[in-house]
């Protein structure tokens, strides 16, 4: 129970619904002991007025009787309605404050763990998946909702009913209450010996459907590889076998489904039938009435329902002790990479490399080391290599998505560490390698991350343009509307890395980062968007990331890395004449592309 501490903040927020709720309950309950009391008392004045009848039968006072007896039945019948009614209104209230409690707390805490995914480092995406995020934001937080709803509502139903129902049975019989209660522990048992067999079983149902669910995903996500392979009824067969898995899970729950019902109805009754026949008993000693016999079986029917729950109950409490223990592993973990500074980040002079290593946690070889360079605002930086040779990992370095491990990033003088991430990263605009499109319009993935108010139709056109993309969304339909689908799928792969481009050309960036964001391009587009960059850049600050030369020759500088380190600087034009690893790089490119043509 420990981990479930974590919700006394939400309890205390939302207190008034809490205290509402229990006040609700006993209210709810108390108007359902008065109609068994009134039941007993009508039975009791019936049974004697039969008797009087009986003695006066045929006489003018008989018909008086028969009045009265009416009337008794009229009073009591419409005190029970009235009653129950008044019962009703209080149980809606109760839902209507301990339910609607259980829905903001899901809200609150759904809230909190988004924002703290939010703040995580890339770290803890590498080393968790993506369907452990969504569970326990999902179902974790499901079922913890479940325990600060109906768990707590009926817990708070059980201690109220328990307390006024006994109250009530002693005061007419000691005896015969506890020879009624009898059967009860054994039901509560019973109910969570069955409940817990069947959370078991629902949690490999659940398991197996995230799996079904997952291969589904992934088979429409990669039907193109499916076909091109002829593997459709290979894939069939493998879905078939998890389905066939999937519905024996959930046969095999039915079974027990069928076992816990007639076992609830069973004992319940039980209940009932020792209510009457001790009952009986009691009447014939002359320690009870026939009301008694009446109000007692109304009582169990009162106690049964509660006392069934106990089992589930404790099942749910148990369920959410688990889930938030999860929960609590994640908002318990702090972010690696964090901002003190509340400052806005202005630039003014240079971005600086001093002795910059990484080495990824994972990983024993280091992926960059002794990385050393200055550049001035207004210039642009090329970086060049193979894959593998470190240039993504420079690049999120410069983001800040991973601390270095060695060495420190000044931007004009102050430590990297030190500057108001999101003010910094808001000044950059950033061209991934692998581009990430969301599954909206052309404009909106264009315009993503500039705030609805900022939004601006015509420099959203006037961005498409200088990524060389204008004519390409021309010719869809719906022009900047349509609709890309998941991942940008309904586009090709230099399309995806243009609408990317204008979406960093559209922030007007102070600094911009492409890394390796043209290789889906042919040269003349390539070109005609790095004419563009020369226009968009000025005064500004660039970092072109390529293995391609002909990206790369037109910077300021360049640095060719190897191995992460850096084996050669200087411009185009000095790094040619050194006839090093970059000539020899431009040289060989320069030639598969005129047998290319």
């Amino acid at each position: 129970m420990k981990s479930l501490k974590k919700l006394n903040k939400y309890f205390l927020k939302y207190k008034w619904h809490l205290i509402g709720g229990i006040v609700f309950v006993s209210l709810s309950n108390l108007f359902a002991v008065f109609p068994a009391q009134s039941v007993r008392i009508a039975i009791d004045l019936v049974i004697e007025n039969l008797k009087t009848y009986q003695e006066f039968k045929g006489t003018k006072l008989s018909t008086n009787i028969e009045d009265k007896t009416g009337l008794i039945l009229l009073f009591f019948g419409i005190l029970v309605i009235v009653l129950a009614l008044f019962r009703g209104l209080f149980m809606y209230l109760m839902r209507q404050t301990i339910i609607v409690m259980s829905r903001h707390i899901e809200f609150d805490m759904k809230n909190e763990i988004y924002s703290h995914y939010q703040d995580l480092s890339l770290s803890f995406y590498r080393k968790n998946s993506t369907g452990d995020l969504m569970a326990r934001i999902s179902e974790d937080v499901s079922r913890v909702r479940m325990y600060v709803g109906p768990a707590i509502m009926y817990a708070i139903n059980l201690v109220v009913t328990i307390i006024l129902v006994l109250w009530a049975m002693f005061s007419v019989n000691t005896h015969l209450t506890w020879l009624v209660i009898l059967p009860l522990p054994i039901l509560s048992y019973s109910i969570f010996y069955v409940n817990n067999i069947i959370n078991r079983k629902s949690d490999a149902i659940q398991s197996k459907l995230s799996d079904l669910t997952s291969f589904v995903q992934e088979a429409f996500s990669g039907i193109r590889v499916i076909k091109a392979f002829a593997a459709e009824k290979e894939s069939e067969t493998a879905f078939e076998e998890m389905g066939e898995d999937y519905r024996n899970k959930q046969l095999d729950l039915a079974k027990t489904d069928a076992v816990f019902f007639p076992l609830m109805f069973f004992l319940t009754g039980l209940s009932t039938l020792i209510t009457i026949v001790a009952g009986g008993f009691e009447v014939l000693n002359g320690r009870a009435s026939l009301g008694n016999i009446a109000e007692f079986v109304i009582y169990v029917n009162m106690l049964t329902w509660p006392v069934t729950s106990l089992g589930w109950t404790s099942s749910l409490v148990q369920r959410a002790a688990a889930s938030q223990s999860r929960i609590n592993e994640f908002l318990d973990t702090k972010p690696e990479i964090q901002s003190t500074n509340s400052s806005e980040f202005t630039f003014n002079e240079f971005i600086k490399f001093e002795n910059v290593g990484l080495t990824y946690p994972e990983k024993s070889e280091k992926a960059l080391r002794n990385i050393n360079f200055t550049l001035k605002k207004g210039e642009s930086l090329a970086i060049l290599g193979n894959t593998g040779s470190g240039k993504t990992s420079l690049a999120n370095l410069l983001l800040r998505l991973l601390e270095p491990t060695e060495g420190r990033i000044l931007i004009d003088g102050n430590d990297l560490k030190n500057i108001n991430l999101g003010s910094y990263r808001r000044s950059i605009g950033y061209v991934p390698q692998e581009v990430f499109l969301f599954s909206d319009s052309i404009s909106n993935n264009i315009s993503f991350g500039i705030s609805t108010n900022h939004q601006n139709l015509d420099k959203i056109k006037k961005s498409a343009d200088e990524a060389a993309l204008t004519e390409n969304i021309n010719n869809f339909k719906d022009g900047f509307s349509t609709v890309i689908g998941e991942r940008g799928v309904s586009l090709s792969g230099g399309q995806k890395q243009r609408v990317a481009i204008a979406r960093a050309f559209l922030k007007n960036p102070e600094i911009l980062i492409m890394d390796d964001c043209l290789s889906a391009l042919d040269t003349r587009t390539e070109s005609i968007i790095l004419e563009n960059l020369k226009l968009i850049m000025k005064g500004k600050t660039s970092f072109i990331i390529s293995h391609r030369a002909s990206s790369v020759k037109d910077a300021n500088r360049i640095i060719v890395l190897e191995n992460g380190e850096i084996i050669e600087e200087g411009n185009h034009e000095n790094l040619m004449l050194k006839n090093g690893k970059y000539a020899e790089i431009f040289a060989k490119q320069s030639k598969e592309e005129q047998v290319s043509k």
